[in-house]
């Protein structure tokens, strides 16, 4: 079979090409050309490797509006975008500044037609600097884009800008922990709402209370969280823009999920996946993202392994995209981590995640400030990592289980004061972080420091979520765990399992993983007590969950397959008004 003959560039093509191979006698005029054909140039130049060109033409503020404007091949841009920050410009800070500087110039004028160009530019501009994770410099931009959209007339046009500008904002601050601004630019969305909705125009809100959502979720207001997405998801229609509806489905799926409604957030994030790769393809950073927030559904629904493959596939999205140099990775390597940090718990083979969590710490500590909430949360699941490593070195290095159990306790404590920096101590997170110091303390054999610690996790739980919640759960099972193998305590223990017990059985089934610790916690503690029939009853019930638990995984599907779901948004808005409903399948 003859070989395919080799396709023969355009005329346009190679007009491009020659433009590129020829810059510096064009240079001069280039700046001129259309939008589009100016984009081509320089995506030639990326081609090329010319990236000391690039980054010159792009550190120019008009030159990289007009380019902002092609939404088409946005991945393309970011791409060449990232490609210059990682190779040593400071182009995200360089443009930032300079929109700064005519943010400021405009504030001074009277030209209303200046003033909007000017809006529209930093609301590009935030947002892109969003997409590709420079957080820090997207916040410079929109704050100042919002003190210029304060200084336009008090009327509706002037709103809507607002709102555009506040949702983005919003998202960067939050998600750069920057909590304190946040409150007030939620503040002043919450407001803006109001006088859009007194206007009496139709307008769709779905993308603001998504970014509300974001917000509580990020304090540990779940509650919260779970309204503003539910508000968000019963604005959507078929019509509405794809990004919001993606971006509104895979938040409310989160929500869900810490209120243990899995087979709502099932559908939530199935949906979202499937639009994002109808609507942007399957190589694009929003179908990551949805793929990420499918990861997170998986890994708190006790489906650890297919977690792994969906934050794997993640991963590799956004590293074709964005590189290593990048807070968007340096996240996803974090999840994938902590991901497999729990599947591989039984096994005790934690390389895999020990390489990604540091890959993880090294990204975040050259590109956040010392101290950050992003850099202390992976901290924990290093030190998470190291706790259990050094367990495997329990009998024969003793020195080297010291050395990373000391370790591990660093870290755990930078964490926990970031948090309480962060949150303060009525807060789940900060929780989370004590019941963590007790798992570690258990393993240093400090035993009166770890019943303290877990002691304290399960009082701020209980008051924040309430007597049945799965966070709780797990804190009762770490302290009765303590009090079974180290303190002898075991009636207390025996009354702990049984509460731990009750709570995974309501809040999953009878295949959940998490039992298999509870049940064989009780064997250990009916020997210990002499009561043999009582533990061989819990030697068959571990037999029982064993074929169940093969049952269940022998029927889960495989995780990435692209399909259109059987449930309808219009079925999900549904079951969302009443939840607790079982979903309304066809």
């Amino acid at each position: 079979m003859a070989n395919k003959p080799a396709s023969v560039p355009s005329l346009y093509e190679c007009s491009v090409t020659a433009v590129a191979e020829y810059y510096s006698y064009f240079k001069r005029d280039l700046r001129d050309l259309p939008e589009t054909i100016l984009f081509d140039v320089y995506m030639n130049l990326y081609n090329q490797n010319k990236l000391c060109i690039l980054g010159v033409e792009f550190s120019d503020l008009d030159v990289f509006s007009k380019l902002l404007k092609i939404t088409n091949s946005r991945v393309m841009l970011i791409k060449c975008f990232q490609a210059l920050q990682c190779h040593g410009t400071s182009l995200a800070y360089d443009l930032a500044q300079s929109y700064k500087i005519k943010a400021f110039y405009c504030q001074e004028k009277y030209c209303v037609s200046l003033k909007d160009s000017t809006i529209d530019t930093g609301i590009r501009l935030g947002g892109f600097l969003i997409d590709t994770g420079w957080f820090l410099e997207s916040i410079t931009v929109l704050t100042k884009c919002k003190e210029l959209c304060l200084t336009l007339a008090d009327n509706l046009p002037a709103w809507k800008k607002i709102l555009e500008c506040c949702h983005k904002l919003l998202h960067a601050e939050t998600i750069y922990s920057q909590f304190d601004t946040a409150i007030l630019t939620k503040t002043l969305a919450e407001e803006t709402v109001q006088k859009l909705k007194r206007s009496g125009e139709h307008l769709c809100f779905a993308g603001i209370y998504t970014q509300f959502s974001i917000h509580a979720f990020y304090l540990s207001n779940y509650h919260l969280a779970y309204e503003w997405s539910a508000m968000a998801v019963q604005q959507l229609n078929p019509n509405s823009c794809s990004r919001v509806t993606v971006e509104s489905l895979s938040q409310a799926s989160k929500s869900c999920v810490v209120k243990r409604e899995f087979q709502l957030a099932q559908a939530l994030v199935r949906l979202a996946v499937y639009l994002a790769g109808e609507a942007f393809g399957q190589q694009h950073p929003k179908y990551a993202d949805a793929l990420r927030n499918y990861g997170f559904y998986l890994l708190n629904s006790d489906s650890m392994k297919d977690s792994v493959t969906v934050y794997q596939k993640a991963l590799k999205l956004k590293k074709a995209i964005y590189g290593d140099k990048n807070l968007h990775v340096a996240a996803l390597k974090e999840d994938l981590a902590y991901a497999l940090y729990v599947h591989e718990y039984s096994s005790g083979r934690f390389n895999t995640a020990s390489h990604h969590a540091t890959q993880a710490i090294e990204t975040y500590s050259k590109l956040l400030p010392e101290g950050h909430l992003m850099l202390a949360s992976a901290h924990r699941v290093k030190a998470l990592i190291l706790e259990e490593i050094a367990l495997d070195h329990m009998s024969q290095y003793m020195e080297t289980q010291s050395k990373l159990l000391s370790e591990a306790e660093k870290l755990h404590k930078n964490a926990l004061r970031v948090c309480l920096q962060s949150f303060g101590e009525d807060n789940v997170q900060t929780a989370k972080h004590y019941g963590n110091l007790g798992r570690l303390y258990q393993s240093m054999k400090k035993y009166q420091e770890a019943e303290q610690m877990h002691l304290k996790a399960i009082e701020i739980k209980e008051r924040l979520l309430g007597p049945d919640d799965y966070e709780v759960g797990l804190s009762v099972g770490h302290l009765a765990s303590l009090y079974n193998y180290h303190m002898e305590e075991y009636r207390k223990a025996e009354k702990l399992y049984f509460r731990s017990i009750n709570i995974s059985l309501k809040l999953f089934s009878e295949t959940y993983s998490g039992l298999e610790y509870d049940y064989r916690g009780l064997v250990h503690v009916y020997t210990h007590l002499g009561e043999m029939e009582n533990a061989h009853d819990y030697k068959v019930i571990i037999e029982r969950w064993k074929t169940l638990r093969e049952e269940h995984e022998s029927k889960e599907r495989a995780p990435l397959e692209h399909h259109e779901p059987s449930y309808s948004l219009a079925t999900i808005q549904e079951s969302m008004m009443i939840i607790g409903r079982p979903l309304l399948l066809p």
